[in-house]
């Protein structure tokens, strides 16, 4: 029995090693990656000095040109996040700070993403291998329910995380494989598809009164007195459903609305998303309301 017990104890240990090895390992090939996408291109990077900076989701990924800025001498970059919620832009914010960013206005894509205050597991994974480099990391997930997990159980996050961060990932970060999130500044154009979802409801949707993370955004603005624009982005006129907008401007009378800005379904790549024409359209009204001076 006694060696039994033993052999057993052995086989934890072993694994216990593995695990901790194979962390260390990850970790490091993600700490050298700056050159792949956002998340890392920030937390690898130095002091960088914008005039804007956009944060938020797919809304905010494929409806701001950057270009468009940096042809009127404004230099921009779009770190908006397909999938990500208010929770992941917070964080970027966070560590652009951390890191010491010159930047003098943040423009929040702040509609639809209004309505929670959880992770977009997808995303937020991307934050999880530097969480023991980072108390920024590790404070902003502290409140997660399976933080202790991923924190203080070795290899844990890469394992439950393995299409995002797994072997594949770290195999291509190794290799300094470049994804497209960094092109065109950070913008991601859309094409028109015959088959793009062109119907949306949106009519049980509703904004929480107090979303933390954006109160997050907007108190991390005001403190390092960066000029912060938050605006409700464009969707095709086929939504039921489209009084949300309307909630979100009683709740946060601040926020500026375009959600009608652009209608015509042959702008749209999807009833939430602009085509690069519509965005273009969408990206010249944003310059000249908030810019043009």
């Amino acid at each position: 029995m006694k060696k039994f017990i033993r052999y057993i104890f052995l086989i934890f240990v072993v694994v216990v090693l593995i695990a901790v090895l194979l962390d260390v390992v990850y970790t490091y090939v993600f700490l050298q990656s700056k050159n792949r996408g956002k998340i890392e291109t920030v937390f690898n990077s130095s002091a960088k000095k914008y005039d804007v900076v956009i944060l938020g989701s797919s809304r905010a990924n494929n409806h701001f040109v950057s270009q468009m800025f940096e042809d009127k001498g404004i230099k921009t970059f779009n770190y908006g996040m397909s999938g990500g919620h208010l929770f992941e832009a917070s964080l970027m914010l966070k560590l652009m700070l951390e890191r010491k960013y010159e930047i003098k206005n943040v423009i929040l894509e702040a509609d639809l993403n209004l309505s929670n205050d959880h992770q977009a597991e997808g995303i937020s994974a991307l934050f999880l291998p530097y969480i023991h480099n980072s108390s920024i990391i590790k404070n902003h997930f502290k409140n997660e329910s399976d933080f202790k997990e991923l924190y203080y159980i070795p290899f844990y996050r890469y394992i439950k995380y393995q299409t995002k961060i797994g072997v594949r990932e770290v195999f291509f970060t190794g290799i300094e494989k470049k994804t497209t999130s960094l092109y065109n500044l950070g913008y991601y154009p859309l094409e028109k598809h015959k088959n793009g979802n062109m119907k949306n409801n949106i009519i049980n949707l509703n904004p929480l009164p107090h979303n933390k993370y954006y109160e997050e955004i907007k108190s991390l603005c005001k403190k390092h007195n960066i000029n912060f624009i938050a605006v409700m982005t464009p969707m095709c006129k086929n939504v039921v459903g489209m009084n949300y907008f309307a909630k979100v401007k009683k709740a946060y009378p601040e926020i500026y609305n375009y959600e009608n800005t652009v209608i015509d379904d042959k702008y749209f790549s999807s009833c939430g998303h602009m085509t690069d024409e519509g965005a273009k359209l969408f990206t010249s009204r944003i310059v000249k309301d908030f810019f043009n001076k």
